[in-house]
C-alpha cells in the first residue's frame, strides 16, 4: 500500500486541518510529518470549533490512528494543554495518539532563544511565532537536540541540563531579560505526562502499517512557500514543508508516495514579514480579511491578503508533484463583482510566468487577469453541481492554468461545507 500526502501550497493557513478531518474516514492512519506548535489546524463540526497545534487532524475519528512523526518538534507543555482541552470529547489518546521517539523536544530555553533573537532583529523580524521552533531545529541539525526517546533514558536530566547551559551561554550575548526557572516546573511536569503516552519507533510503525494494507495520509503544516529550501527565504519556517519533507519526517521512501493533495485558498494570505507579490494594502485587502476572518489561529495576528498568485502556485505544484488540488474559502469571494488572478510578473522589465529567485517588490510587479465574480451565498451548498456558473468558471479557469484537477471546493469552515468531485477522489475511497 502507498502513502498519500496532503500539504499547503501557499504561505500556510490554507485550511489543511479541515480537509484532513474530512478525508480521515477514508484512512487508517494520519501522520503529521513536520513543524511544531506554530501550526494552527482548525476543524469545525457539530457547532464546535477546534484548533489543533501538534496533534494530527484525524484525532476526532474513532477508528483512525494519529502519529506525530519524527520530523515534528514538540513542546510537551503545549501538547499537554491540547490534550487536556480535548479530554471532554472523550478522545482515546492512550491508544489513538502515537508519538515518535525521534521527534525533537522544544525546551523552555528554546523559546527564550527564539524571543531574544527576534527582538534583536528589530525591523528585520521574520515574524516568528516565538514558540521555540527555529532554535529547536537548529539544535537538531547541530546534533545537540533532545528527543522524545531521551525521556526514557536514565541520564535524561543530565542531557537536559547540558543543553540548557549551552543556551544560557548564547542568551548572555543578548540584551534580554528572562526567568527560566518559572518555565521549567511546568515543562518537567509535562515530561512526566509525556512518559505516559504511547511512544513508538515511528519509521517502523508507518512502514509496517503500509505493508499490512493500511491507508496512510501524511499531514503537513505551514505551506510550500514557507519551506526552508524552496520558500521565500529567509522569511520561512525551519522545516521542509514540501512532499519531500514527508520522506524525512516519517521515514518513508519516495517511491511509496502515491497521491499528493495540494491545498490552496481561492485568494492568498500571509502572516508576518516577507515578500507577497499580490498583497492588497487597500480596502479590497481589508474586505478579504474581514470576510475570511483572516486572523491567525495560533497567534491571532491579522493576515495579509491578496489575489491568488498563479506563478507561485505553479511553482508549488512543481516542487511537490501535486496530483490533485483542493480549493478553500470560495465562499469568501462571494459578492466580489470582479475577481483578479495574477497570471504573470513583470520582473526587471520582462514578462514572466514563473517564480524567480528574488520576488522582492522592487524587482517584481504582478500582472492580473479579471474574472466575473458571483453574488450567491455558497455556505448552504451540498453538491458540486449546485455551484453558481461564475464559480464553476473560476474553478475551470484555474484548472486550465495550473494543469491539475481540483477535486474539492470548500464553501465554509464546517466539515459539512465541503463540495467533492467524487470521480476525482476515487483514489481516496478506492
Amino acid at each position: 500500500m502507498q502513502i498519500d500526502v496532503l500539504l499547503g501550497l501557499q504561505w500556510g493557513d490554507e485550511g489543511k486541518g479541515k480537509i484532513v478531518d474530512v478525508l480521515t474516514r477514508n484512512y487508517d492512519v494520519i501522520a503529521r510529518f513536520q513543524g511544531g506548535p506554530n501550526a494552527g489546524h482548525t476543524l469545525e463540526f457539530e457547532n464546535i470549533k477546534h484548533v489543533l497545534h501538534t496533534i494530527p487532524s484525524g484525532i476526532f475519528h474513532k477508528d483512525a490512528l494519529n502519529v506525530i512523526g519524527n520530523g515534528v518538534v514538540i513542546d510537551p507543555v503545549i501538547l499537554q494543554k491540547e490534550i487536556e482541552n480535548l479530554k471532554k470529547y472523550e478522545v482515546d489518546f492512550k491508544t489513538k495518539l502515537l508519538i515518535s521517539r525521534r521527534a525533537h523536544l522544544i525546551l523552555p530555553s528554546h523559546r527564550l532563544l527564539d524571543a531574544a533573537s527576534e527582538q534583536a532583529k528589530g525591523k528585520m523580524k521574520i515574524g516568528s511565532t516565538l514558540k521555540g521552533i527555529g532554535p529547536t531545529y537548529m539544535d537538531k541539525t547541530g546534533r545537540n537536540g533532545l528527543r522524545v526517546g531521551d525521556i526514557e533514558l536514565s541520564d535524561f536530566q543530565e542531557r537536559y541540563q547540558a543543553l540548557v547551559e549551552k543556551h544560557k551561554a548564547i542568551l548572555a550575548n543578548y540584551d534580554f531579560e528572562y526567568d527560566l526557572e518559572s518555565l521549567e516546573g511546568p515543562w518537567m511536569e509535562s515530561i512526566d505526562a509525556l512518559r505516559d503516552m504511547k511512544l513508538i519507533d515511528s519509521e517502523h510503525f508507518v512502514n509496517q502499517q503500509m505493508r499490512s494494507g493500511a491507508k496512510v495520509l501524511a499531514e503537513g503544516a505551514q505551506g510550500a512557500m514557507l519551506d526552508i529550501d524552496f520558500g521565500t527565504y529567509p522569511f520561512v519556517t525551519s522545516s521542509n514543508t514540501i512532499t519531500a519533507g514527508a520522506c524525512n519526517g516519517l521515514g518513508i521512501a519516495p517511491n511509496r508516495i502515491d497521491q499528493v493533495y495540494g491545498i490552496f485558498k481561492a485568494y492568498c494570505t500571509r502572516v508576518g514579514s516577507g515578500p507577497f507579490p499580490t498583497e492588497l494594502e487597500d480596502e479590497v485587502g481589508q474586505r478579504l480579511r474581514d470576510a475570511g476572518n483572516e486572523y491567525g489561529a495560533t497567534t491571532g495576528r491579522p493576515r495579509r491578503c491578496g489575489w491568488v498568485d498563479l506563478p507561485a502556485l505553479k511553482y508549488a505544484i512543481m516542487v511537490n508533484g501535486v496530483t490533485q488540488l483542493m480549493m478553500m474559502k470560495a465562499d469568501v469571494l462571494s459578492n466580489f463583482e470582479e475577481i483578479k488572478v495574477c497570471t504573470h510578473y513583470k520582473y526587471k522589465g520582462e514578462l514572466i510566468d514563473y517564480l524567480p529567485y528574488n520576488i522582492e517588490p522592487q524587482n517584481l510587479e504582478p500582472v492580473y487577469e479579471s474574472l466575473p465574480g458571483w453574488t450567491e451565498d455558497l455556505t448552504g451548498l451540498s453538491q458540486w453541481k449546485e455551484m453558481p456558473e461564475n464559480l464553476l468558471n473560476y474553478v475551470k479557469y484555474l484548472e486550465d492554468q495550473l494543469e491539475v484537477p481540483i477535486g474539492i471546493v470548500s464553501v465554509g469552515p464546517k466539515r459539512s461545507q465541503t463540495l467533492m468531485r467524487e470521480e476525482l477522489l476515487a483514489s481516496i475511497s478506492g
